[in-house]
This record gives structure tokens, C-alpha cells and sequence, in this order.
């Protein structure tokens, strides 16, 4: 959709900034440090990129089910947030930095293409655990993005963050 709807372009006008911000504070990452554990808990930039991009690949997700009315069963019967962060760490952890960082490209390349084309409608639709999507796509995208923003930015001047990120202890 060439010119999204007023509700869905504040959304994606809203992704796109927190993820311009995030990239901005990762860029200013020294490449010697992306490795080094402690940014988020035991995290280091590398997981918390590769987080990040897990989360934006859910949101697409539930905006496709919604897409085909299903979002209502959409996280019915999945590994908690605490596994699921884990596992996706060690994914990542697994993986050189350029590929982590490329997938969670990819991941909010195909979010913010999904959202562009998402109809307002659906954004009242809930998934299994009753959120709707348009909580989905704030949660998961421009508010995640900008809470590790935040962590990044805590990391480098030393001041705690004012949220305590329950990711971190994944």
C-alpha cells in the first residue's frame, strides 16, 4: 500500500524513528565491545540485536495471522518470553555479529513492509493472551526498540536504566 492509512502510518512513522534511534546508538558501539557480555544482564549487543529482531519477526507474525483472522489463537501453547529470550540468545550467540545484525534487518524490513500494508481494522483484533495487535506492534516494535535504546545508552554513561529489564535475566 502505497499511502497507509492515517492509524497505521503514526505506527510506522513511530517504528521507524525508534529504530532509526536504536540503530544510531548501536553505531556508536565500539566494534571491540559488540561481544562484550553485561549491556542487557549477561547480554552483549550481539544477543540484544538478535533479540530484537526475534521480536520484530513476531510482531509480523501476529499481523499476519491477524491478516487471515487467526490472531486469536496466535500464542496459545508457546514457550514463555523468559525461554524463548533465552533460546534466541544462544541462537545468536552462535552467529558472528554481521549475521545477527543482517537478520534483524531483514526481520524489521519485513515488519514495517507488513504493517505499511495492515489494515486498521485488524489492530482491535487479540491474540490468545487478549492484546490486541496494535499493542502487539507498540510493544514489539518502536517501545522495544526504544528500551534497548535506552539500555545502550545506560550501558556507555554508566547510569542504570530506569527500567529493570526482565529480558536481562534470560
Amino acid at each position: 500500500m502505497a499511502n497507509p492509512p492515517l492509524r497505521i502510518r503514526r505506527l510506522l512513522d513511530d517504528l521507524n524513528a525508534a529504530h532509526a534511534e536504536f540503530e544510531a546508538a548501536l553505531a556508536s558501539v565500539d566494534p571491540a565491545l559488540r561481544d562484550a557480555p553485561g549491556l542487557v544482564g549477561q547480554w552483549s549487543a550481539r544477543e540484544l540485536v538478535g533479540h530484537l529482531g526475534y521480536w520484530a519477526g513476531e510482531a509480523t507474525e501476529a499481523i499476519h495471522r491477524a491478516e487471515q483472522d487467526e490472531l486469536d489463537a496466535y500464542g496459545a501453547d508457546e514457550l514463555s518470553v523468559d525461554e524463548r529470550n533465552a533460546v534466541v540468545a544462544r541462537v545468536a550467540h552462535e552467529a558472528d555479529f554481521a549475521t545477527v545484525a543482517a537478520r534483524e534487518q531483514a526481520a524489521f524490513s519485513a515488519f514495517s513492509a507488513r504493517l505499511a500494508r495492515a489494515d486498521p481494522e485488524w489492530l482491535t483484533a487479540t491474540d490468545a493472551d487478549g492484546d490486541a495487535l496494535e499493542e502487539i506492534i507498540k510493544f514489539d516494535g518502536a517501545d522495544h526498540y526504544r528500551e534497548h535504546t535506552a539500555d545502550l545508552r545506560a550501558w556507555f554513561t554508566g547510569e542504570p536504566d530506569a527500567d529493570d529489564d526482565a529480558d536481562a535475566d534470560a
